[in-house]
């Protein structure tokens, strides 16, 4: 009678790799309604892990530079972490999809679905957590350093030029999509949050652009100055470059192009060209 022995190790990359693919088949298949709603959920929660970090990097300016980057860095982990562990559609995260779609085991259209839908999800969802933040005024904590925070963080991400937002972006997404990657070699919950923690703690310290973190970060703050104009004005930061405009033109869009391309080709291409490519000696 043969034993099957229980295996415990991790995923080696070869098997990562595969797990990646039918992992790209499932969400492109997904019906419309549970992958739009589990993508309003991501957004949620890369913006509750927006909140969290604003809150840390709030009244920190004593504490040098790297250290507060680093704090804010594995504060926001917290986002990735509830969308990997608690089930969610992360548009992001998705560009790993690339791997199942070079591979032809889904169609383009079935790929762009996904990407069109849980966009569309993750913004709803960040920009509703936008909204319910300022109704809390949960800026005005910590003496309003918080909202001064807000304010700073998304009138620096609006004066990036495009090439610059473009190559932070590419950045960003090469570390979200390898922080995913290296979660499908997991084998429990803790081995995931691991996973997750250091590459998304060095995107955020380094300061680079997540597309879906942005829709939470500089719509907050258009919020703030809609709202409490009088807030903005007493927090002696300049908002005059904050527009919505300026938000879908100067950031959203040059982020998002980046992302793409920093997770499907950096990281689902290499991968997939790696370890899925059929060559003449398979």
């Amino acid at each position: 009678m043969e034993t099957t022995l229980l295996r415990v190790d991790a995923l080696l990359p070869p098997e990562m790799a595969r797990k990646a693919e039918q992992v790209g088949v499932k969400k492109a298949y997904m019906a419309v309604e549970r992958m739009f709603a589990l993508a309003v959920l991501a957004g949620a929660f890369i913006a509750l892990g927006a909140v969290f970090a604003t809150t840390v990097a709030a009244g920190s300016e004593a504490w040098p530079w790297g250290v507060v980057r680093l704090l804010v860095g594995v504060s926001f982990s917290l986002g990735l972490i509830l969308v990997v562990v608690g089930g969610a559609e992360l548009f992001t995260g998705n560009n790993l999809i690339v791997m199942a779609w070079a591979s032809r085991k889904i169609s383009t259209a079935r790929l762009l679905r996904n990407w069109v839908v849980v966009y569309a999800g993750n913004f709803v969802g960040a920009l509703g957590t936008a909204i319910l933040a300022v109704l809390a005024r949960q800026y005005t904590f910590g003496g309003g350093n918080v909202g001064r925070v807000a304010l700073a963080i998304a009138t620096a991400k609006v004066q990036l030029d495009f090439v610059q937002a473009f190559a932070l972006g590419v950045l960003c997404n090469a570390l979200v999509c390898l922080a995913v990657w290296l979660t499908f070699s997991a084998r429990s919950t803790v081995d995931k949050i691991a996973a997750i923690l250091f590459p998304i703690s060095a995107f955020v310290a380094a300061g680079f652009e997540h597309s879906v973190a942005n829709m939470y970060f500089i719509p907050v703050a258009l919020l703030i100055k809609a709202w409490d104009p009088d807030f903005v004005a007493a927090a002696g930061v300049s908002a005059e470059a904050l527009t919505w405009r300026a938000f879908a033109v100067h950031n959203l869009l040059p982020v998002t192009l980046g992302n793409i391309v920093g997770g499907s080709v950096l990281v689902a291409g290499f991968y997939w060209a790696i370890f899925l490519r059929r060559t003449p000696r398979d």
